[in-house]
């Protein structure tokens, strides 16, 4: 019985050592949050700017702009895949690589080759142990990125982008990340980001003809400035949006942690005082067992 209650009391003091550290990484989560969901805020006003600029230039302009053109036959495509570089955060990591392998496989029925761009320590994990090839690679950043990870990405995919499929171009870029809808969902997110696809045009009746607007400088001209700082735009908010998710992925995961080992502290509780109640009454019966023996002696 002592060697039993000396294994509960363990277990006790593992729990409660447990339970400390998920209580602490909870309130850290519950901490940057606040500050991860104030930068996706701050960040919307900006990126609906830069959508309805983009919009307006593509849908009233009659420019043939290689960004905005959707090619006759797509032959590659890549994917950019948005995880984190820490775990201990519930289902966050495993479902948007579930939904990037459900997109590469939805992609390769369509006959095209995949290539992947991928972001956190955990998807380059991921790759790696399945000996997966992958273009590039971002670590370091997704707890609190920073705009200059997004223009090295946007940089990288439109260089990809612009070059022929022969070269080692792509002719489509999607990318999975996610989306952050409440404390308590987070949703698996799928964009096609190039070809552009324009999201918030002006929508006219069917009757009427769409105008064709002067630009100063040409459409051209224009297309070329806006579409960087669009694409950019989107990956930073991809990239606010995945981090405020992982938090409050991290938080829900290490707030059930410690619900847990509360359960198991209870538990464990109850068995010890069981073990310690059964070893006094099997004490006691042996001092009784031993008086009445001596008793009998005599």
């Amino acid at each position: 019985m002592g060697a039993q209650l000396r294994v509960y009391r363990q277990k006790i003091r593992s729990a409660q050592t447990t339970k400390k550290i998920t209580r602490a990484m909870e309130l850290i989560a519950a901490s940057r949050i606040q500050k991860a969901q104030q930068r996706v805020a701050a960040s919307a006003p900006y990126a609906r700017a830069v959508t309805r600029a983009v919009s307006a230039v593509a849908t009233y302009s009659n420019v043939d702009h290689i960004l905005t053109t959707e090619p006759e036959k797509i032959e590659r495509a890549a994917i950019v895949v948005f995880a984190s570089d820490r775990g201990l955060a519930g289902a966050f990591n495993a479902n948007v690589l579930r939904e990037a392998e459900e997109l590469t496989s939805l992609l390769r029925e369509q006959g095209k080759e995949v290539v992947y761009y991928v972001v956190g320590r955990r998807a380059v994990g991921y790759f790696k142990f399945r000996k997966r090839a992958f273009e590039r690679e971002w670590i370091g950043d997704t707890d609190s990125p920073t705009f200059a990870t997004a223009q090295e990405i946007g940089a990288a995919i439109v260089e990809k982008f612009v070059q022929p499929p022969s070269e080692g171009g792509v002719d489509e870029i999607h990318i999975v990340y996610n989306r952050f809808v409440s404390m308590l969902t987070q949703t698996p997110e799928v964009v096609r980001l190039l070809p552009l696809e324009v999201v918030e045009g002006v929508e006219e009746p069917e009757t009427e003809v769409l105008p064709l607007y002067e630009f100063e400088p040409e459409a051209d001209t224009v297309l070329d400035a806006l579409l960087p700082v669009y694409i950019e735009s989107r990956i930073f908010n991809a990239l606010l949006q995945s981090a405020a998710s992982k938090h409050a992925a991290t938080q829900k995961a290490m707030k059930s942690a410690s619900d847990n080992a509360d359960k198991l502290i209870r538990d464990y509780t109850r068995l010890a005082n069981n073990a310690r109640q059964a070893e006094i009454t099997q004490q006691i019966s042996e001092i009784v067992g031993g008086a009445d023996a001596l008793s009998s002696a005599k």
